[in-house]
């Protein structure tokens, strides 16, 4: 019997054929000269990770020298699903507590804390134990690719909102929960949003919207998932409190934070929750990787405790030069549109004046081929969803807009991000000259 006579006794689920592979995911195998596509960081503290690690490796050999091999075989084994407490208990009186301004029980807060493997997975996890298919959500327009897609894939009902240069309007949000009630038949279960340098515009919340963006939450009974990734990368403006500090029931608002972008890619994430939420998002990752690493989790809570304070000063002011350097070489060559203006992150948004002008196309044709990645707009739309649109007060079939890309500055030095966008930026005028 050939190959091609053989049976097949399976299909693939219908998530499959509806939700495209993550473009960030895609480009990671691109290899570009000047890297803009995914946020990679490219600030870490390399005088202090090797230490550190050499530390931790004395310590083991100390252990075992004293007749303690048992301690040492439970640091290289498996650990609790939802994190060794040593850890939960630094991330929750530093991090939560002392930085965050979050409501946290001095003593018995930190079993509030949770940490995962990469806050991507606290996602999935939390939309997995909350999204039946045809459950509304609500995020803006674009959002983070990471959240929509893995939203689509639970067969949400996505609704998505305008945001401008403060993020998520407020206004817009408590339109959409009326008219998802009144023509989808049910209102939205959560807001997804990033006040903190949003990804992928950049954009951060004022106070004010913060506060009602809770308030619509509250009124609604619906949850807000406040995902923090970029909050220790803020290096313009104020620090304001995050929405979770508004929530002081703990009933409310579903915080994320992750190591990825303020100490390095550990894939460690953590987060505080409702406490029912909690439950059922640790009973769940204990099905997907049944804990999180435990060395990564000690490494992780040294670092914390010893060297984070005086690290982090550093690595948000060279992400400040990044930045710096990619708006010159933006204002300078790119032709007519509109790029945002970042308080903080890895990320500027630019949309050309030209709305015929299709990012995607343009990626794949000129910029790769002249050794230049970015992520090209329209994969920061859901496959499938909606659209509030407010001039017309009214919930359209979702249309990706193809004429926005956003260009990561993170992981290359400021010469080469002014460089890379001076290319890029040439690449798009002779576009637009018909050269």
């Amino acid at each position: 019997m050939t190959r091609e006579e053989l049976p097949v006794a399976f299909d693939f689920a219908t998530w499959t054929r509806l939700v495209p592979e993550s473009e960030i995911r895609r480009l990671l195998r691109v290899k570009a000269r000047y890297y803009f596509a995914g946020g990679k960081p490219g600030v870490l503290p390399l005088d202090v990770l090797p230490k550190l690690l050499v530390e931790l490796g004395v310590d083991e050999f100390e252990y075992i020298l004293r007749g303690d091999r048992r301690t040492v075989i439970e640091h290289f084994n498996y650990g609790p699903t939802e994190g060794i407490p040593e850890l939960r208990k630094v991330l929750a009186s530093k991090m939560l507590s002392a930085r965050d301004g979050i409501p946290i029980d001095p003593r018995e807060g930190w079993r509030d804390v949770i940490v995962t493997t990469g806050s991507q997975q606290a996602i999935f996890a939390i939309l997995d134990a909350l999204i039946d298919p045809g459950d509304v959500i609500i995020t803006q327009r674009p959002a983070y690719l990471g959240f929509v897609n893995t939203a689509a894939k639970f067969r949400s009902r996505i609704v998505t909102v305008p945001a401008d240069e403060e993020g998520l309007v407020p206004e817009y949000v408590q339109r959409a929960f009326d008219l998802a009630r009144r023509e989808l038949g049910k209102p939205p279960e959560l807001i997804y949003v990033v006040p903190d340098s949003d990804n992928p515009t950049g954009t951060t919340m004022p106070l004010k919207r913060r506060k009602e963006i809770y308030e619509i939450a509250a009124a609604e009974g619906a949850l807000i998932v406040e995902d923090a990734a970029y909050r220790e990368i803020q290096f313009r403006g104020e620090r304001l409190p995050p929405i979770k500090a508004l929530d002081s029931d703990n009933e409310r608002v579903i915080y994320l934070r992750t190591t990825s972008k303020e100490v390095a890619v550990f894939r460690i994430g953590y987060s505080v929750m409702p406490p029912d939420v909690r439950e059922q998002v640790v009973k769940l990752k204990g099905y997907l990787d049944l804990c999180t690493p435990t060395l990564m989790q000690r490494i992780v809570k040294a670092y914390y405790e010893k060297f984070f304070d005086e690290n982090i000063l550093r690595v948000r002011e060279e992400y400040k030069k990044r930045c710096e350097a990619m708006e010159a070489a933006m204002d300078e060559y790119f032709p007519p549109g509109h790029r945002t203006e970042p308080t903080g992150g890895f990320f500027i948004w630019w949309s050309s004046d030209d709305r015929e002008f299709d990012s995607s196309e343009f990626l794949e044709r000129v910029a790769i081929p002249s050794g230049v990645a970015y992520v090209p707009g329209s994969a920061f739309y859901p496959p499938f969803g909606y659209s509030y649109e407010p001039e017309l007060n009214a919930l359209t079939e979702l249309r990706p807009r193809k004429h926005g890309m956003r260009l990561g500055y993170s992981y290359l030095e400021p010469d080469e991000i002014y460089e890379g966008v001076r290319i890029l930026g040439q690449k798009l005028r002779e576009r637009e000259s018909g050269g």
